[in-house]
């Protein structure tokens, strides 16, 4: 895999859920060199064998203390040179939303962000995800690391990104303080790869099952691939692949090329 990387993300919703709908397809067609998902749901020694045994890939997982919540997981062809299950946070960590691999060409963070829906509380605990999170990635830029930052962000940043933003300006995902976060985090010397490419509206990553409106593309755009400036000229094509089913989010993708 020297110097091409095809990347995507998908929030499966259930990883066991989504093996029945197409997702160990998609990982045998050995289409993308790298596949990371986030609300698997399920802990690692409950997921099943195939799943773990597909050739050619490394896979990795972390679960939530809590049983059948949150989750990431990743698929990885290159065996990555190092990897870290968390941000060494406790009260974040705890919940199993955070895998880091370095790569000889970047670091990879595959994060499932918190939704802040619930509560108060919630958002409270999403806001200060967000910040650890800020904090720990300009560490790493700091260091000079080349950073990708992929996952379910639970933000729609713009009004661009959501087919109702009149109607959801109180809702969790597009509160003004979730879209200030989103700003000060690009300002911060981070560009999201999709823009880059793709200026127009109706391209959502998220649709409500109970309203069907993924016929309607009623959406949100909540899933992301990140890059740190320093990878910028490495960025070849950032794409969402609504057309692949199986889960009420689609994957996004990203695709890397470095020179020999």
């Amino acid at each position: 895999m020297p110097g091409h990387y095809n990347i995507i993300s998908w929030n499966v919703n259930g990883l066991r859920a989504s093996m029945k709908k197409g997702f160990l397809e998609l990982l045998l067609d050995q289409k993308f060199d790298i596949i990371c998902i986030q609300e698997t749901k399920a802990s690692p020694d409950k997921l099943p064998r195939e799943v773990k045994n597909i050739p050619g890939y490394h896979n990795y997982f972390v679960s939530a203390e809590r049983k059948g919540y949150s989750g990431v997981g990743l698929f990885s062809k290159e065996k990555p040179l190092n990897i870290e299950t968390g941000m060494g946070i406790e009260d974040f960590d705890s919940e199993g939303r955070f895998i880091r691999v370095d790569y000889e060409d970047f670091t990879l963070m595959n994060i499932y962000f918190p939704n802040g829906k619930a509560s108060r509380e919630r958002l409270d605990y999403k806001m200060a995800f967000y910040e650890a999170f800020l904090d720990y990635a300009n560490a790493l830029k700091a260091e000079g690391k080349k950073l990708v930052i992929c996952g379910d962000v639970n933000t729609a940043h713009k009004e661009i990104d959501l087919a109702r933003p009149k109607e959801n300006e109180t809702t969790s995902g597009f509160l003004p303080e979730e879209r200030a976060w989103m700003d000060k985090f690009l300002a911060a010397g981070y560009l999201d790869t999709f823009r880059m490419f793709n200026q127009n509206g109706e391209n959502y990553s998220w649709w409500s099952v109970r309203t069907r409106a993924r016929e309607r593309n009623v959406g949100w755009r909540l899933d992301y691939f990140f890059v740190s400036e320093n990878l910028k000229e490495n960025v070849k094509s950032a794409s969402i692949l609504s057309e692949v089913m199986g889960s009420d989010h689609c994957p996004v993708g990203l695709e890397l090329e470095f020179p020999a």
